[in-house]
């Protein structure tokens, strides 16, 4: 089993910013989910082949935590890795953290992900080519 890290490249922007001058905690999420999607794009399961094939990722619940303020111009790489064992036969786990350039964690965030048929609109189980995307060809139910 591969399991492959994911690192995303990222500079923080003026629009990034709140009233307090540092990152709101909605963006951490937007961060996040910019990372996800180029992680799943370069894996050949982008959206174009989410909406020709009516199954995609959903995020079933999520744990943030944040550890360092992000500024103003910061570089910023955001890590993501998939664990290669699953809660259930539906829900598989994501890690990502974003690191700071000197290293320091800035924040984690700990995903349930689930693939849903959007004809069905029912949680199914991951197919080989998402499992392939995610790095995790073999995984353990629980």
């Amino acid at each position: 089993m591969s399991n492959p890290i994911y690192e995303y490249d990222k500079l923080i922007l003026e629009q990034h910013l709140d009233t307090f001058g540092h990152v709101n905690n909605a963006v951490y999420l937007s961060l996040y989910e910019e990372a996800r999607w180029d992680f799943i794009t370069n894996n050949g399961l982008g959206l174009t082949q989410i909406l020709e094939s009516k199954v995609g990722p959903v995020l079933l619940d999520l744990n943030l935590t944040f550890k360092s303020e992000l500024n103003l111009r910061d570089k910023i790489k955001i890590v993501s890795q998939a664990r290669p064992e699953m809660r259930n036969k539906y829900v598989m786990v994501l890690d990502q953290k974003i690191l700071k350039e000197n290293g320091k964690v800035a924040s984690t965030i700990t995903l349930s992900v689930g693939l849903m048929d959007l004809n069905l609109r029912k949680l199914i189980s991951p197919t080989p080519a998402w499992l392939k995307a995610l790095g995790l060809e073999e995984f353990q139910e629980p």
